[in-house]
């Protein structure tokens, strides 16, 4: 098949583009193009893409729960919610937390009491293999912290199971060993409205038959907190005896402290409510803060709760028989990825798509203080956030990524984007991590110890480096013009190859999982020439090793609770595109497992340039958490095709600008692929 040809997506753009030789041409030509014309017709008027995220139906669980709080339980409203969770429940009674998953006790609890605030009765069939299914996975004394809680504030369980949140917490000083700025940005969002509902401890009952005795395995742990750890000395020992401590606490009447702490813990929900489109832009803890707006006497009416609750409602998504949540929305992810993958097709630099997203992202960049400068006190703004407004929380991924396409726009206001790009650059460089990995919020968020307390089931108390942040850094600064040399790109080297996995892979933290995480590792020393080491060429051993016979690549998310399935899965659009661009970076194009994955690629793409994928490939909180982005199938293959292409033809890229370390150097030179 290898042949030549020229590629054109005049068809997509109007505008012929640059050539392109070797296998598959006209497939390949044909492909791109489609896909390129279906990408630019998703984008919004503003300049944005967003794609819908998907998650579970503990949101929408969740939320019926949410609305009957406030009174806002309208039938219609709580009848599509509830036809969606019923839609979702499995043969066996119960619900997963990802498609194709096994039924998982807190979603099976949460639709259960969810259906029954509905309206559904105990004795129907299908509310009674979902009691059933309860039982059978541990019952209600087997569940998370947050499941607690949720029922607790109803009265559905009592409050001795919740593990403590004192609002004290708020008190303690950063140099201590445990306090709110060691744990991660998005536990903060979660638990500190969470302090002031414990604190008060609403009594919001419901309707007296929703219950839920009847999903306790043993009626004697109605009262039972978490049980200890096998070993009498542990941190999660010690942190069970200062739960149960505690309180004991609660039970005294003076507490010197409370209402300051509750003053703090009020003063800094209400702070970070500003500049934001929700508390942390988060499901839950939008959730919550509303919870605590009530508990501190604002009515749902109030402008203050009303506002936050509108910005929740901008997460529906409803058709004509159901309603679905979303845990949060991505446009500044989606939109950075896009460009990324237009880029890479051929469309031309100054297209008015990309112009009107870098000038839709240069609006979007964060200016102003966050979270985390508590520890990153020196260094000034300049990354940009996940979700449309979120100012407190700029993130390291999405202003890598944000970079790596301004980077390669020709916008007309060259000196607006260089100097966007450098405070980017400086922002991304301060927020390294002692080890040298970056994480995704905070700087040096790696407190372990945080993990064994009794409400960090959630699995991601802290947010320490991983490999997929650290490698999205390193091949922006590589395009940069950043060699292997600089200190902190040799920081961010001696990290990922101390995180490497024995048999070559690395592990993803924000995908799904061992594909993803080998991926962006080997594309990013492609760009810091490393691709040729030992440990590169074990990773592409490692990605031929797990390829499918179909020729893509696919990965199941039970891969984080047992490493024995890494890699292993029914290919889908994005993983298959990960492992190509994975083999890209420092294999042979000749290489027969590129070819394969193109051919994959090409084989399942439809004729509208889409691509189907039904599983969750995105990641949450690892083994509790899983996302969907519907765009994901999208963009990546349309990437992973156009790099493959532009490597067989030798293509030169446009940039912009290079901010290098010696100095800035804004250029609209070509310079290799890669």
């Amino acid at each position: 098949m290898a042949s030549s040809t020229r590629f054109s997506v005049e068809a997509a753009t109007g505008q012929p583009q640059i050539a392109a030789t070797g296998a598959f041409t006209d497939e390949l030509t044909d492909a791109i193009g489609r896909g390129v014309k279906h990408l630019l017709s998703l984008q919004a008027s503003e300049g944005y893409w967003l794609g819908e995220l998907e998650a579970d139906t503990t949101l929408e669980s969740d939320y019926i729960f949410y609305l009957h709080i406030l009174d806002k339980a309208d039938p219609q409203r709580v009848g599509k919610l509830a036809n969606y969770i019923r839609r979702r429940q499995l043969p066996d009674g119960g619900w997963n937390i990802y498609f194709g998953g096994p039924s998982e006790l807190n979603a099976t609890v949460k639709a259960y009491f969810a259906l029954k605030l509905a309206g559904d009765l105990p004795h129907q069939a299908h509310m009674e293999r979902a009691r059933a299914r309860v039982l059978q996975l541990g019952g209600l004394e087997s569940t998370n912290s947050y499941t607690r809680f949720y029922l607790a504030l109803v009265g559905a369980v009592v409050w001795e199971m919740v593990p403590a949140i004192p609002p004290e917490l708020m008190l303690l000083p950063s140099w201590f060993a445990v306090n709110i700025y060691e744990m991660s940005s998005w536990t903060r969002g979660i638990v500190i409205p969470l302090a002031i509902l414990y604190a008060h401890k609403p009594d919001w009952k419901l309707r007296e038959h929703v219950r839920v005795e009847e999903l306790f395995r043993d009626s004697r742990s109605q009262a039972a907190a978490f049980a200890w750890g096998d070993r009498f000395f542990s941190w999660r020992n010690f942190f069970l005896a200062l739960d149960r401590a505690l309180k004991l606490y609660e039970r005294v009447p003076w507490k010197p402290l409370r209402q300051r702490a509750l003053r703090q813990a009020q003063g800094w929900l209400l702070e970070h409510l500003e500049r934001s489109d929700g508390l942390g832009t988060i499901y839950p803890a939008m959730m919550n803060a509303v919870f605590a707006l009530v508990a501190l006497g604002y009515s749902p009416d109030d402008p203050l709760t009303a506002r936050e609750i509108g910005q929740l409602a901008r997460y529906e998504i409803e058709d004509e028989e159901t309603m679905r949540l979303q845990p949060c929305i991505s446009p500044v992810w989606d939109t950075a990825i896009a460009m990324v993958a237009l880029e890479e097709s051929g469309l031309p630099a100054d297209h008015p798509a990309l112009v009107r997203a870098a000038e839709w992202l240069l609006k979007n960049q964060v200016l102003g203080s966050g979270d985390w400068q508590v520890k990153n006190r020196k260094a000034r703004p300049g990354g940009w956030v996940f979700e449309f407004r979120n100012d407190f929380y700029p993130d390291v991924d999405d202003t890598a990524f944000v970079l790596m396409a301004l980077q390669r726009v020709d916008y007309p206001d060259r000196r607006r984007l260089t100097a966007a790009a450098r405070v980017g650059v400086d922002w991304l460089l301060s927020m390294q991590n002692r080890d040298g990995g970056w994480g995704a919020f905070d700087h040096n968020n790696d407190r372990r110890i945080l993990t064994e307390i009794p409400f960090a089931d959630h699995n991601a108390m802290i947010d320490p480096s991983s490999a997929d942040v650290t490698a999205r850094v390193l091949e922006c600064l590589g395009r940069n013009g950043w060699s292997a040399t600089h200190p902190a790109v040799k920081r961010g080297v001696t990290y990922l190859t101390r995180e490497q996995s024995p048999d070559g892979p690395w592990y993803g933290r924000w995908g799904v999982n061992y594909v993803y995480g080998t991926s962006g590792v080997l594309r990013a020393l492609e760009t810091i020439a490393l691709s040729a080491r030992d440990y590169c060429q074990r990773a592409v051993a490692w990605l031929r090793a797990v390829q499918n016979a179909d020729g893509g690549f696919g990965e199941s998310i039970a891969s984080y609770g047992d490493p024995k399935l890494k890699g292993k899965g029914i290919s889908t659009p994005s993983q298959t595109a990960w492992g190509l661009i994975g083999l890209l970076a420092a294999s042979d194009q000749d290489d027969p497992a590129v070819t394969q994955a193109v051919g994959h690629l090409l084989e399942q793409q439809n004729a509208d340039g889409s691509w189907d994928e039904q599983q969750f490939t995105g990641t949450g909180f690892p083994g509790v958490f899983y996302l969907k982005y519907h765009l994901y199938r999208n963009y990546f293959p349309l990437y992973a095709l156009s790099r493959y292409r532009n490597l067989q033809q030798g293509t030169k890229e446009f940039h912009a600008f290079e901010i290098r370390p010696e100095g800035n150097h804004p250029s609209g030179a070509k310079r290799g692929n890669g």
